[in-house]
């Protein structure tokens, strides 16, 4: 397979080089969610080597599918926060068991393929200005750092302030501090690769401090058999017909599809892949693939899969092409085998990586007119609504919200396009009964 011609590469500006880093650099941001997944939903009761296997191979799937199909640079997985609804909302929350929580998946899934097949989902991406798009990322950007300072335990949470400054003489504040330095400096001296080295050097020097825990690694124990069996094809359909299934679904089809949407334009808008436009060509294929993705999740026994912020990452260094996500895939199904190997690169190796992608981001921000009001007071509740909700999905309805209303008010509203006040009347709904 001569993948110049499959992926387009040099025809985006990239080589097979570039787009392999950038697959692993992506990756290794995102492995983090092969330790932490498992953890969550093993809480309702499932097998948590079972969901080992299941994120694996339904993030393969989904991200093989933006790869061949999409042809873009981004890596899928099961969402964090989407994990969390599932497992202490649904199922100790709310009492119900992980098998219907699965099949709550697997009808969401079957409900974006419905979306994207009629256009819906591409016709929310296409309806939000150019100005808005380039503030998503910039939120992104703000979220992805501040989720780095969160890893590395240089930010808390304080009772008083809601957070506060950790303790950045700590192993795992020194580990990022360290990896922080490395980076900035190779960025500085235009190392390719410099995110990933930082990566690899960090997880280095997390091993001489405690934090690179390396103890338990042994060549007879770093290779594991996957077994999906406990959680594959795991469904319950008794209580599907009743309200609470309902507002369940309601929730997910919300932060997933915002989710999906605020993450594709921001990582578009850094990898310079928006039209003239600023729409997104492959938006409706990557879309089918996080649809595909979330059936496949549902199959083998997992929360619902959504691209992954983190392929920020891998667009920072240069990946535009859907090799680098095929790299991705297979990295994922190395990790079936090598789990115990995969989960050793700590969060604090890979925070200094996040930071340095949500400057980044935040460089859409340069081209944008602040003096014009009507699109720059939007533009900054969905830059702060990001990070400061904690939610990509609830930034975005902030700055769809008031995009609207202050057209609407300023007597401009035919300037905008009619599929987004449909969407800001659906997110006061939502907002009012939540």
């Amino acid at each position: 397979m001569d993948l110049n011609t499959c992926f387009k590469i040099k025809e985006k500006g990239s080589t097979v080089r570039t787009e392999i880093l950038a697959g692993v650099t992506t990756f290794m941001t995102m492995a983090y969610i092969l330790a932490v997944n498992p953890a969550i939903l093993s809480a309702t009761g499932m097998d948590i080597g079972s969901v080992f296997a299941a994120t694996a191979i339904s993030s393969a799937i989904a991200t093989i599918i933006m790869a061949f199909y999409a042809n873009l640079p981004i890596g899928l997985a099961p969402g964090m926060g989407i994990n969390a609804f599932f497992a202490y909302s649904v199922c100790l929350g709310m009492g119900y068991s992980w098998q219907f929580g699965l099949t709550i998946v697997l009808i969401e899934g079957f409900i974006f393929v419905f979306l994207t097949i009629t256009n819906l989902r591409e016709s929310i991406l296409n309806c939000i200005p150019i100005p808005l798009k380039k503030a998503i990322s910039a939120g992104i950007g703000l979220f992805i750092a501040f989720i780095g300072l969160q890893a590395s335990g240089i930010v808390v949470d304080h009772p008083a302030t809601l957070v506060s400054m950790g303790h950045i003489a700590s192993p795992t504040g020194f580990v990022t501090v360290i990896g922080l330095l490395a980076a900035s400096i190779m960025l500085v001296k235009k190392v390719k690769g410099a995110l990933l080295y930082s990566i690899l050097f960090a997880t280095l020097v997390g091993a001489f401090v405690g934090v690179t825990k390396i103890d338990s690694l042994s060549v007879s124990n770093f290779v594991s058999l996957p077994n999906v069996a406990p959680t594959f094809w795991q469904f319950d359909f008794s209580k599907i017909l009743s309200i609470d299934t309902f507002i369940i679904l309601s929730t997910l089809l919300f932060v997933d599809l915002f989710d999906t949407v605020g993450t594709l334009v921001g990582v578009a808008t850094k990898g310079n892949m928006l039209d003239e436009q600023g729409h997104l060509p492959q938006a409706k294929q990557a879309f089918f693939a996080d649809a595909i993705g979330s059936i496949a999740a549902a199959v083998f026994g997992t929360s619902a899969v959504t691209s992954f912020v983190e392929s920020a990452s891998g667009v920072a260094v240069g990946g535009r092409t859907g090799l680098a996500a095929l790299v991705i895939a297979v990295l994922f199904l190395l990790s079936l085998f090598l789990s115990p190997l995969f989960i050793l690169i700590p969060s604090a190796a890979t925070a200094p990586t996040l930071i340095i992608v949500g400057l980044f981001m935040i460089s859409s921000l340069k081209d944008v007119d602040f003096d014009d009001y009507a699109l720059s007071i939007p533009m900054f509740v969905t830059i702060i609504g990001i990070p400061l909700t904690y939610s990509i999905a609830h930034g975005i309805a902030w700055g769809i919200i008031s995009y609207v209303f202050t057209f609407l008010f300023i007597g401009r509203i035919k300037e905008v396009h009619p599929l987004a006040t449909i969407l800001a009347l659906i997110f006061i709904i939502k907002f009012m009964f939540e």
